[in-house]
């Protein structure tokens, strides 16, 4: 079982920090949100106890987002959960609501998955070649401001000026192919 199949275990002291027992650190709440958005599951526990605490510690992180600002759960729902913990139905609102948060991901999963098999250029032969070119002359056109797509960190290769006129004789050729394509 490698490393990222099992739980982190993150230990809370006395003091009320958390500690990660992979790096020998201690961990903050956005440090721990940060494991979770990454794919990683947490397992916090009390150190003294041994009692389960990452429920609590999930719940306090969602309750930092909504504070600030950053509204997932509409008031509705937020209502309608206070109101499951006061009825029968908290035996069936957990599996509803794994249930619905499975059905969203795999929706997700299956739009981008067609969206892929829809676009009628990945399909056309070169494409990829297309899109690397496309991605060196933005770059090139913003002074590798834009970075890579998808990378957060910008880059500036030497030799500007022949990359530049490189991708103007790239991006030449490409349009004459589509030119020649249409007709």
């Amino acid at each position: 079982m490698s490393d990222n199949d099992k739980p982190l275990l993150i230990k809370r002291y006395a003091s009320r920090r958390l500690y990660n027992t992979e790096t020998s650190d201690y961990v903050t709440l956005e440090d721990i949100a940060g494991f979770i958005r990454g794919g990683r599951e947490v397992k916090i526990v009390d150190l003294k106890s041994g009692d389960d605490l990452t429920r609590q510690y999930l719940l306090q992180i969602i309750a930092e987002h909504e504070s600030k600002g950053e509204s997932v759960l509409p008031l509705g729902v937020l209502n309608d959960l206070v109101r499951s913990y006061t009825t029968q139905a908290t035996s069936v609102v957990p599996q509803f609501l794994a249930m619905s948060f499975e059905m969203l991901q795999d929706g997700q999963s299956k739009m981008v998955e067609n969206m892929s098999a829809m676009n009628p250029l990945a399909k056309m032969p070169g494409f990829e070649a297309m899109q690397a070119q496309q991605q060196a002359f933005i770059k090139a056109m913003t002074g590798g401001l834009a970075g890579n797509w998808g990378s957060s960190s910008p880059t500036r290769e030497e030799g500007g000026d022949e990359d530049l006129d490189e991708i103007k004789k790239q991006l030449a050729e490409l349009q004459t192919k589509l030119s020649k394509m249409r007709k």
